[in-house]
């Protein structure tokens, strides 16, 4: 799929597969919304608000209140391709929240997940 389809996809319907894949695994709807509160800086008042509009997803990360900078911190292969190397910044950002479900999926515990100590972020 071109990165363009995938940007105007809307949020709301990439955001429900990101929950299913979590629940799936054992994981709760409010890890996810975590997970992109972090990763974006939305509030939950403000992710609520783009479920319940039509956003394009490139949009929804274009727009974000303020993209946290541990982000780059993210590392590892989604789709047969590393985070790291994703050349188009907003394709990054994208699979950045990608390979993020994917370590909740796993049952990675949240802290490791977003950074929060020093063994995490060796």
């Amino acid at each position: 799929m071109e990165n363009e389809k995938v940007y105007q996809m809307n949020f709301s319907k990439v955001y429900d597969l990101l929950v299913s894949k979590a629940v799936r695994k054992g994981r709760t709807r409010q890890e996810v919304d975590q997970v992109i509160r972090w990763l974006n800086g939305y509030s939950q008042a403000e992710l609520k608000e783009m479920l319940d509009k039509t956003v394009p997803y490139g949009n929804f990360f274009l727009n974000a209140p303020k993209l946290n900078e541990k982000r780059k911190l993210i590392k590892g292969v989604v789709c047969g391709v590393r985070v790291e190397d994703v050349e188009e910044p907003l394709m990054r950002e994208i699979r950045y929240l990608d390979k993020l479900v994917d370590e909740l999926a796993k049952g990675k515990p949240m802290e490791k997940i977003l950074f929060c100590n020093k063994a995490a972020q060796k």
